[in-house]
């Protein structure tokens, strides 16, 4: 509840409106994802199946993959979760991860048999085939496509819709006590559910939003939730039959912060609530820098600094700029009446041709979900109305022609009144604050483009500051945070679970020597290492590319665990494991002896 209403109160704040902020745990939640399942079952689309899960003894219970921590095969980051390594990106199973181990118990848990219900994706393969890559690759953006397209070359498994938990929406079939729906599975089906809570908080059918085919579904979202949002969830209402599918998913790839990726379990992150703290009445600011840093289709970083350029840069040395000095002239020479126009001059006419083409250049790039494109055409317009300006120079014509200089500033003020529409979507509060200088009410898009809609004579307010410049002294604050909390990431780790001198001595390190080394195909990460042990020659993937190149290794000695279970990595068996430290910046480095050794030697 407490952090329920930090980010919804926080996103009211920042001028995001929701019909319905809903919750995955409300009563018709439950029983919409419940009735979901039950369709699917009583069709027989489910495959009941046992197999075998993480446990933990200690604890008496089955782990979720967000319970399950363990390296990541890789990049080798020994904090990867069960489901996904936030170093890399990569999304990852339980039974992928290295040394696994419980985050309730800290110890190593044992595999135990159960039994789930399966949704077979593989069934539905061909249709996603056709529905997918022949249907929407027109449509759809180049990353969300090419990533659906890599799954499906890759070939489709049978997905568990349950889990072995204690909370959670009960499993409702026969045998399934103890069991509830997997968060995947019930998680978008609360698109559903939010429908039917706002219907009926608003005297509406919910159905047609869902069922009829001339509403159109979008889901706006990071790229590590593609698969679930174009692949799983269209299966699962393919399976149900009676909705709709979606019309487009136009994923954002990541936004780094500060050259890193953003994570807020390790308090990585620019808290929303705390930005309003900090920059109070700035809500548009924020809003533009994130707009104009989107990660359409790569991943993008988000700084400080550069927050702090396209504000003093661009929304005031532009947008604000240009504002300031129409409403201030025309305030000066006209005491804020809008002066008539008269005789149009051959570079009137273009600018105001110019202008009627902005309300469909925008409007086509926001309904083709190019946002940053959107932005930077509506910076296009007080560009033009900057440029306009300083071509026309009314502040030297208003001594010798009065007649031309109202023209100018009629044709300024029309422009400034057309970003008072045009720039809504972006800065929704700079909006109302322009409108209410220019003494306009809100206006429809429809109405943008024209050049009358300020009428000659009308009195429009004195100049308020739409933007403010943003000392070094706030950027250093923000940095300093940031700061802190890299210096609290890199305290050393506190020392694992005790193990029992008999679980260590079953581990056998031994000396070897780097005798062949190369590149993985089509990772950044990831050697392949041939290790003269000593007792063999075998083959071990490491994620240590981005630290050694490959040729430089032939010859080196390293420590390696050879007694690890084979496990392969990208397509290659990687038979054991080399031992490197990690430093508190994160770089790798070999564990070797001080002195060189033979091969095969026992390090213990």
């Amino acid at each position: 509840d407490k952090y329920h209403k930090i980010i919804r109160d926080s996103f009211k704040e920042l001028g995001v409106s929701f019909d319905i902020y809903h919750r995955t745990s409300d009563k018709t939640h439950h029983e919409t994802a419940s009735e979901f399942f039950k369709q699917l079952h009583r069709k027989g689309l489910f495959d009941e199946q046992e197999n075998e899960q993480y446990f933990d003894e200690a604890e008496k219970e089955f782990l979720a993959d967000r319970y399950i921590i363990g390296t990541c095969p890789h990049c080798n980051n020994p904090e990867a979760y069960g489901d996904q390594c936030e170093a890399c990106g990569s999304s990852l199973s339980p039974i992928e991860l290295i040394n696994p181990k419980s985050a309730l118990s800290g110890n190593k848990p044992v595999m135990k048999t159960t039994k789930h219900w399966f949704l077979p994706l593989n069934k539905y393969e061909s249709w996603l085939k056709e529905w997918i890559v022949k249907g929407h690759k027109p449509d759809w953006k180049t990353n969300v496509y090419g990533q659906c397209k890599s799954w499906l070359d890759q070939g489709l498994q049978p997905r568990a819709v349950t889990r072995d938990l204690d909370w959670g929406i009960p499993v409702p079939a026969e045998g399934a006590n103890g069991k509830v729906l997997y968060v995947w599975f019930d998680a978008p089906i609360g698109y559903i559910s939010a429908t039917k809570q706002w219907a009926e908080d608003n005297g509406k059918d919910w159905e047609p939003y869902w069922k009829s085919d001339d509403s159109k579904l979008v889901h706006f979202i990071g790229k590590d939730n593609i698969v679930f949002h174009c692949i799983i969830f269209p299966s699962m209402l393919k399976a149900h039959g009676e909705y709709i599918l979606p019309d487009n998913v136009p994923a954002n790839e990541f936004l780094n912060l500060e050259g890193e990726k953003i994570s807020t379990s390790r308090n990585w992150a620019v808290w929303l609530h705390e930005y309003l703290e900090d920059f109070p009445g700035m809500q548009d600011v924020i809003r533009y820098v994130l707009c104009a840093t989107a990660p359409e289709t790569k991943d993008n970083d988000f700084t400080w600094k550069d927050f702090q350029t396209r504000n003093n840069s661009e929304l005031v040395g532009i947008y604000g700029n240009f504002i300031n000095r129409v409403v201030v002239l025309t305030n000066k020479y006209y005491q804020g009446h809008i002066p008539e126009r008269g005789e149009l001059l051959d570079t009137d006419k273009e600018v105001l041709a110019e202008l009627k083409l902005f309300p469909a250049k925008i409007g086509q790039s926001i309904e083709s979900y190019r946002f940053r494109e959107a932005l930077m055409e509506m910076m296009n317009l007080a560009r033009l109305g900057n440029k306009y300006l300083a071509d026309q120079e009314p502040w030297k014509l208003v001594k010798t022609n009065q007649n031309r200089t109202k023209t100018i500033m009629n044709i300024a003020l029309q422009i400034a009144g057309n970003l008072s529409v045009l720039s809504e979507p972006f800065l929704p509060f700079t909006a109302e604050k322009l409108r209410t200088m220019l003494g306009l009410g809100r206006l429809c898009w429809d109405e943008a483009g024209a050049d009358n809609l300020l009428v000659e004579g009308f009195k429009i307010e004195t100049a308020t500051l739409l933007f403010r410049k943003i000392e070094d002294a706030e950027i250093r604050v923000q940095l300093e945070k940031l700061e802190a909390t890299k210096l609290t990431n890199k305290m050393v780790k506190p020392q694992k679970e005790n193990v029992s001198f008999d679980d260590f001595s079953m581990m056998d390190i031994r000396v070897g020597i780097i005798v062949a080394a190369e590149k993985v195909k089509k990772t950044k990460k990831l050697l392949k290492l041939t290790i003269d042990t000593g007792i063999d020659v075998r083959i071990v993937v490491s994620g240590i590319a981005e630290y050694y190149k490959a040729e430089n290794l032939i010859g080196e000695q390293v420590s390696i665990l050879v007694n690890l279970e084979p496990k392969k990595i990208k397509g290659i068996e990687s038979q054991g494991m080399v031992l490197m430290a990690e430093d508190e910046d994160g770089a790798l480095c070999f564990v070797r002896t001080s002195e060189p050794s033979s091969k095969g030697s026992i390090i213990a």
